[in-house]
């Protein structure tokens, strides 16, 4: 599919970030990816808007992998959208029983018309050549918005959503302590057995009744975490409102680049004090370990589609340091043949290691017993096709989750449970990793 490619220099792009993400408002299909000005080793782009679905395709796990094929290699063009986490159930012989109150579809891809660049001061619009004439027009629209707007809908379209402070939304625990703390122990039960040695076990915090404002709450999230990986995604009534901090899997030419996390400590305010907890977390044994676990993973799933010898550790278990937390991050990377079709890199590695435990399948069978909740598009993947194969995906965490039409708001956190985890310590994490989404929904801790 023919492309027309037209750039623009601007002196404030924060500004011009704040008045796209309004105008994308009017737009059923949005898909905005964002590294919050990060500096990151593996990067194509500051950010993306890319809105406005031509094609689609939306699936549950049946197949799923195959039908992603098929569609990306017909439209031979940009695709943006998701991976939800029960696409293992196409990938293994697995299944999802426990209780959805999202309704997102196991798998969603478009193919947009509009989708516009940024990097450093310039802007990339990338328009499908039967509306290239609408470049300019777009271009002027997005300048006139004022910013101040952004909590109502862009081009005096009707919104008919009110402020999210117009209403108290009450967060409730799937699970609740003492029972989050006998599923630790059934969990460290396995490890012991030696069924496992690491799962990744996660809980739901969630509203009914409740509506907000995405785009607002959205603004808040990434406002007080900053993350390399945000995204805001948009597929009719349902809402990705993401600050996550991790890349699950990136293609760039031939190479490979996974980068998981494990290991987590809060920031603190005396600089003395945050560089020390830092340099504590990259000595911690607990934690490196959890990660060392997943890194050993990764290299597995990596090495299924690598040329032989290929696969690298770049770097273990380094400290990065985020607006709310430290956390350990490895980067290891992989060589794949030309020829290797990307949508089968992604089959062979999917779900990611951080997300669920080691060995892989048995991890994933012990978490369906324990979890309560289909976890869905959480701890699933955002990201994009390059017309060429290329692909970025994030790991989705630190994620609200909204259906509108249902006033349902959902988030999860998990965390790694390992022979030297305790009940007690892993509940403060979860805790502690809620706190932001919490936060922003009810503006308070």
């Amino acid at each position: 599919m023919q492309r027309v490619q037209k750039s623009f220099s601007l002196e404030s792009i924060d500004a011009f970030k704040s008045k796209l993400l309004i105008w994308a408002q009017q737009f059923e299909a949005i898909s905005w990816l964002d590294s919050n000005h990060y500096n990151q080793n593996y990067s194509s782009f500051d950010a993306v808007l890319a809105v406005d679905e031509f094609t689609s395709i939306k699936t549950d796990y049946t197949n799923a992998f195959d039908k992603l094929k098929e569609y990306q290699s017909i439209t031979n063009d940009y695709l943006f959208g998701y991976l939800s986490y029960d696409l293992k159930n196409d990938v293994e012989q697995l299944f999802s029983k426990n209780f959805d109150g999202l309704d997102f579809a196991d798998l969603y891809f478009f193919q947009p018309q509009r989708i516009i660049f940024i990097k450093g001061n310039t802007i990339e619009f990338s328009y499908l050549k039967m509306i290239d004439d609408e470049i300019d027009f777009d271009f002027k629209a997005i300048n006139k918005i004022s910013p101040q707007t952004q909590s109502r809908a862009p081009l005096g379209i009707d919104s008919a959503q009110p402020d999210k402070s117009s209403e108290e939304i009450k967060v409730k625990q799937r699970i609740h302590k003492d029972e989050y703390h006998q599923k630790v122990t059934n969990i460290l039960n396995h490890i012991n057995r030696g069924d496992i040695y690491e799962a990744n076990f996660c809980q739901e915090f969630y509203a009914e009744n409740a509506t907000i404002n995405p785009l607002e709450v959205y603004h808040h999230l990434n406002e007080i975490s900053e993350p390399p990986f945000a995204t805001f995604l948009k597929c009719e009534h349902q809402y990705l409102l993401s600050a996550s901090p991790e890349r699950y899997i990136k293609k760039e030419g031939a190479k490979v680049i996974s980068q998981p996390i494990k290991g987590t400590a809060k920031r603190l305010i005396g600089k003395v004090d945050d560089a020390q907890i830092a340099f504590d977390l990259s000595r911690d044994e607990k934690e490196r370990s959890e990660n060392i676990m997943i890194v050993d993973l990764v290299r597995n799933d990596l090495s299924k589609t690598a040329i032989k010898g290929s696969v690298k550790v770049e770097e273990l278990c380094k400290v990065y340091s985020f607006k709310q937390v430290h956390q350990l991050v490895s980067t290891v990377v992989s060589e794949v043949e030309e020829t290797m079709n990307s949508v089968d890199i992604i089959r062979k590695t999917f779900p990611m290691g951080s997300m669920t435990g080691a060995p892989k399948v048995s991890a994933m069978k012990i978490i369906e017993t324990q979890e309560e909740t289909k976890r869905g598009l959480y701890s699933g993947a955002v990201g994009y096709f390059t017309p060429i194969g290329d692909f970025d995906f994030n790991v989705v965490i630190r994620s609200i989750l909204y259906n509108e039409e249902k006033k349902y708001i959902s988030f999860s956190v998990g965390g790694a449970i390992t022979s030297k985890s305790t009940p007690e310590k892993e509940y403060e994490e979860c805790l502690l990793k809620a706190k932001a989404m919490k936060y922003v929904l009810t503006n308070s801790d």
